[in-house]
This record gives C-alpha cells, structure tokens and sequence, in this order.
C-alpha cells in the first residue's frame, strides 16, 4: 500500500484532514501527519484535536505567523527536506492557506502525486490571498478532489482534464455528521444560559472585517442593532480580540471564550441564526439546516446560497441589517446539497487509491491525445 503525507496548517484544516486520514488507514495506507504550525496554540489545539479524536502530528515544522511570503517561505524550507526523508507515494494537501500552497510547490517540485482536497472552489475576489492560494494550488495537482458541482464546472472552465477532475463531497460535512450527536450532548449552552432558538451566533476573523477599525466598528454598530431583536453571541477570535476591546461591543452582544470543535457545533445547531465571514461555517449551516447571514461581498462556496441557508449580506451595516430581519421574519428552508452525506472522505480514499502512481498517471501539464 502507498505511503500518503496529509499535511494540516491550521485548526480548520484538521476538520477536513482527520476523515480523509481514517478512510485511507482503513483500506491499509500508511499515513504520515505534518503540520506546518502555520496557526498553532498548544492550549487551543488540545481541546481541539481531544474534541475531534485526532493524533498528535507525525511531524510538527513550527513555522509560526508572519507575512504571506515570509509564512509560504518558511514552510516551503522545512517541508522540503521532510519530504525527502519520507518519500510518499502521495501528498494531501487541503484548503487555500498559505501551508496549502507551500507544500503543493515543494511537492510538485519533488515529484509526489498531489491530491488537493476542496480543489475548484472561486470567490472570483483577487484581493483576497486565498483565492490566489486556491488557483495555484489546484494548477499543480494530479488529483483535484471537488466539494460541489460549482467547483467542477470552474475546473473544467478553466481547462483541467478530466481525468483529473473528482466530485467527491465535502469532507467538513463528514466531521460534522460523524461528531454531531456528540455535540448536541456539550452543556455549552447551559453554562451561558442560553435556549435553543433564542440567540443569534456571531463569528468575526477575516482581516478585511477585523483589521480596519471603521469596518468592524460599523459592523458592531449593526450588530448592536440586531441584538434588540435577538440575541447575540460571539465567540472572540484571537485575530478580533483586541479591536473589540479598543472599540466597545454594543449592548445585547455577549462575548465568550474561543469555543472547542463540539461546543461550537452545539452553539451552531442551536441558533437561531448565524452571522459569519468564515467559509467553514457557511458550509455547517447549510448541513445543519440553521440560517446563516455571510459578512462578505462573495463567497468561494456559491452552493450554500443556491442550494443551503446561507444568504449574502456584504458589509455596509445597513444592508446587514435589512437582510438579518428578513431572514428572521422568513428563514430560508433547511436544504443540504447532494454529497453532502457523510462519505465525501470514503470516496476521497478509492480515488487515491485506485489512481496509479507517479509514474503511470498523466501528470497536471499533460495533454490528452486526441483520437
């Protein structure tokens, strides 16, 4: 059986590693587990990988923050030469952070097949650094492993072959469903006094929300607004922890402590509905059926619109405010998309598996003949 590196960079990213990782463990590959340390707090990562039931990683490269060239940099330095010494048959990398990019460069470099899991996923935003990160990543990948239909057709849009083109589902949705009635068992509710249905769940992290004062203070200004007629809780992200302290929650906002992967599910489930900039969590809503209002102007994760309860709301406060109480007064209904179901990751693993090697597939500049 093949030697398969996954390789993890941030606590999201282990949400979508961990069940590719058990469905190919069960079919009897050896799986090596690398994390850049891209994001990593030893304090939050234990509950974290305890909640999930995740080993510790394999090998650990400690990278730590810096700019986006310093980050990618760094890591492609320790990664290389890991890769050496372990010389896998295969490398999965997932997502669109930085590592993500790094160890898809060093790997396509080195000569590895490279699976990319969430691969075809576009905000069509420049701006934003992941969707450089995604483009890149998926242009030199073997395997391109597709959450949703959309992804798909902006693979085949784009001119990758067919061969390399994977409709496999969405491994988030693996944990989630895997981890679900454990988290409806958390007294996360309980300890903040709070009742199915009767408060709203807040999550703030990406910079162009978080990082320019004026920005997060009008969407605060919005948010005070919306707490008059529900509720709301935030769970601070260490990224917003101290904009929020220099500029003041507005009443009806409570702030609690960064959440644990169970208790965050549970506050989730039992929203009433969900405010959020992070694509992760328009992806839970939808599979929960809970109404989510998306802080963002576009999302890299159109089916949670077309298809889910995910609604776009953008930035300027009013228009916050306009859409929150729409879906309030009419919530969308609970709509989870095909695939969806639990077994993105099983499908993950066959591929991996029954594709060939290095030395037999059509490598991503191939070209096909055609006859």
């Amino acid at each position: 059986m093949p030697r398969i590196v996954c390789v993890a960079g941030a606590r999201p990213n282990y949400m979508k590693i961990k069940p590719v990782m058990d469905a190919l463990e069960r079919r009897g590959a050896e799986v090596v587990l690398v994390h850049t340390g891209q994001h990593y707090d030893p304090a939050m990562n234990d509950v974290f990988f305890s909640d999930l039931g995740i080993r510790p990683p394999d090998r650990l490269l400690g990278v730590g923050s810096g700019t986006h060239a310093e980050q990618t940099g760094r890591v492609m330095t320790a990664f290389e030469p890991l890769l050496g010494e372990l010389s896998p048959d295969i490398v999965v990398v997932v997502g669109d952070i930085n590592s993500t990019l790094a160890c898809a460069l060093v790997t396509a470099k080195a000569g590895p097949l490279l699976a990319h899991v969430e691969a075809g996923l576009r905000s069509r935003d420049w701006n934003m650094p992941e969707e450089v990160n995604r483009v890149a990543t998926d242009r030199v990948s073997d395997y391109l492993l597709a959450p949703s239909p959309d992804a798909v057709e902006n693979l085949r849009a784009e001119g990758y072959r067919e061969d390399q083109i994977h409709l496999v589902g969405n491994v988030m949705i693996d944990t989630l469903l895997a981890n679900l009635e454990r988290a409806r068992t958390s007294d996360v509710l309980d300890r903040y006094g709070l009742g199915r249905g009767e408060y709203g769940l807040v999550t703030l992290h990406r910079p162009a929300n978080v990082d320019d004062p004026g920005v997060l203070a009008a969407l605060l200004k919005a948010m005070g607004e919306i707490a008059g007629r529900c509720p709301l809780v935030l769970p601070v992200h260490p990224r917003a922890a101290g904009r929020l302290t220099e500029i003041g929650v507005p009443g009806g906002i409570r702030l609690v402590p960064p959440a644990g992967y169970l208790d965050f599910i549970a506050l989730q489930d039992s929203a009433r509905l969900v405010l959020t900039d992070s694509g992760g969590v328009q992806e839970e809503t939808t599979a929960l059926g809970v109404p989510c209002v998306t802080l963002r102007d576009n999302t890299e994760r159109p089916i949670t619109v077309e298809r889910g309860t995910n609604v776009l709301a953008g930035r300027d406060p009013a228009r916050v405010v306009t859409t929150v109480n729409r879906v309030l007064d009419d919530p969308p209904a609970p709509r989870r998309p095909e695939l969806w179901d639990g077994h993105a990751s099983d499908r993950i693993a066959d591929v991996l598996l029954e594709g060939g090697s290095a030395s037999t597939r059509p490598r991503p500049t191939a070209q096909t003949l055609l006859i």
